[in-house]
């Protein structure tokens, strides 16, 4: 892996937990709110986490949100989820999706490999939000 995609992964992290940080730093209790309902959303409940992180990933997927797509697919590797699974996840996304998906794919596959190229994850944040 190049020091370019280390640096993707690494600025991809760090500005989402900074820019999360500064959000919830405002006096906005509508923002807090829905915020801590996302973050309880993706709590294991009836289903797994790895079944709501996917789920996740083929929803960011459908509506083609790369942003949205990294942060799941990193979270997906910290739930346990194998490339395989992923990969079953991702033509789910683009059966529900269409070929309008395809260069979202392609970002995905991409942010894996660097995911798993770096043995890094997404931190821990103050709540799950993209």
């Amino acid at each position: 892996m190049s020091a370019d995609e280390k640096d993707r992964v690494q600025a991809f992290t760090e500005f989402r937990q900074r820019m999360n940080e500064r959000i919830l730093g405002q006096d906005n209790q509508v923002v807090r709110r829905f915020f801590a309902l996302d973050t309880q959303t993706y709590k294991a409940g009836a289903l797994d986490l790895k079944t709501k992180e996917l789920m996740g990933l083929v929803a960011s997927m459908v509506l083609r949100c790369d942003d949205c797509i990294s942060y799941h697919v990193a979270q997906c590797k910290d739930a346990g989820v194998n490339r395989d699974e992923l990969f079953e996840a991702f033509s789910v996304a683009l059966v529900v999706g269409g070929s309008i998906v395809i260069p979202h794919l392609r970002r995905a596959v991409d942010f894996l490999d660097q995911l798993e190229g770096a043995g890094a994850h997404a931190p821990a944040a103050p709540s799950h939000e993209h």
